[in-house]
């Protein structure tokens, strides 16, 4: 376990005496330093000349004769136990374990990914050059999965060695609008973003409208400093479709945005610090991800997680495989793996996040049946009917879209 990762469970045990899985504590700017700036964030962006087309970047798969594979994903975000070894005490990966034992692959898994845009900065260099990062898979969250594959830098899957996903995939996850058929992709894990109240200190708050508006909340609100989540709200409180909208229906919705920051309606722009700040009553209402809830309310059960009249967005995590992987039938094997109900659900009761996988509701039942009709973990389709994603954007959109909401939220 890395000195980071020991880090954020000391400082979510001082919060709420429980762990956490990867958005708990990373996905947002500000804990434990974390997070990209502006500045860096906004370089990240720009990848002109680094586009690669079909057929430029060829990879050698090694697969058959190297059993082994390196994959990169964020801190505490794999099922995890401590046990005995030796004098010490050690962090394993049970699934991981599984995993090992019934393909013969060796596994190097490394949390290396802090932030979507500071691991774009990483490996944008040897991927737009056409060289190996060293790394066989990478899980990032959607926008800059769309972004990678547009960018060339990503090799399509080989379906026939994933019956698993093809079969198991949720439906509701089939089809994001930057990869309709997944032939690049497949979720690692999902969640949803919303609104969260404290019920101890406020009455119910049911919309983003009501988030912007209402007198009471005036100061005592937060978003989130993830444009793709925030924006994503302010493009339905607009009437615009979030997975296809326009530039000027995205200038309309930054308008909104601004008029309540200058009314003074949001305290703050946030990463997960909004949980300790919602926890301590430092703000009453704010955006927030799924599953930060469902850590806080084992403690406090009267913070409530809602479904906004406008909507929900629900976002994956999803598993790529860069140019120039050397292991890529591996890879896809551990996809294969991981979308088994069984194994699926172990992961899912550690990490308190949507799980992708259809059946593993039902196998939930024998590893942690308090979790089974746990919405924010297996969402139902009435639920599912209320979501939305945001449409995935070239490199220099992005940028622009990303700079418009900096000088809104300060960052």
């Amino acid at each position: 376990m890395s000195q980071t990762d020991a880090h954020l469970r000391e400082l979510l045990r001082a919060t709420t005496g429980r762990g956490v899985s990867r958005r708990g504590f990373l996905r947002g700017a500000g804990l434990a330093g974390l997070a990209v700036g502006a500045p860096n964030l906004l370089a990240a962006c720009g990848t002109q000349g680094a586009k690669q087309a079909a057929g430029e970047c060829v990879s050698k798969d090694l697969s058959a004769t190297e059993k082994k594979m390196k994959f990169s994903n964020w801190p505490l975000y794999i099922d995890e136990k401590r046990v005995k070894q030796g004098g010490s005490k050690v962090t394993v990966y049970p699934t991981l374990q599984k995993f090992e034992d019934q393909t013969g692959i060796t596994v190097d898994y490394v949390t290396d990914i802090n932030d979507n845009n500071e691991f774009f900065g990483i490996v944008r260099n040897q991927l737009a050059d056409c060289q190996s990062t060293g790394r066989d898979m990478f899980a990032l969250t959607d926008y800059m999965a769309a972004r990678m594959i547009d960018l060339g830098w990503i090799q399509e899957l080989d379906k026939a060695n994933m019956p698993n996903v093809e079969a198991n995939l949720s439906e509701s996850l089939r089809s994001p609008s930057w990869d309709p058929e997944r032939k690049y992709s497949a979720p690692w894990q999902s969640g949803l973003t919303g609104i969260a109240y404290n019920a101890d200190l406020t009455g119910e708050v049911k919309s983003f409208d009501e988030l912007l508006t209402r007198s009471d909340l005036k100061g005592k609100v937060s978003l989130l400093s993830e444009m793709h989540d925030t924006m994503l709200f302010m493009l339905l409180l607009e009437g615009a479709d979030p997975a296809d909208f326009t530039a000027d229906e995205y200038a309309a919705a930054i308008e909104r945005l601004d008029k309540s920051v200058q009314a003074g309606q949001i305290r703050a722009f946030t990463g997960n610090e909004y949980a300790q700040d919602l926890s301590k009553g430092n703000i009453v209402a704010c955006e927030a991800w799924s599953g930060d809830i469902i850590q806080l309310q084992f403690d406090n059960p009267n913070i409530k997680f809602i479904a906004p009249e406008e909507g929900l967005a629900i976002w994956s995590d999803n598993m790529i495989v860069p140019n120039k992987a050397t292991h890529k039938a591996n890879a896809e094997k551990w996809m294969d793996f991981y979308y088994q109900p069984e194994i699926a659900a172990e992961l899912a009761a550690w990490v308190n996040y949507i799980c992708p996988v259809d059946g593993a509701k039902q196998a939930m039942e024998k590893i942690d049946p308090s979790l089974v009709d746990n919405e924010l973990i297996f969402p139902g389709q009435d639920l599912l009917a209320k979501t939305y994603s945001m449409m995935g954007l070239d490199s220099k959109t992005e940028q622009d879209y990303q700079q418009q909401f900096a000088a809104v939220t300060g960052a």
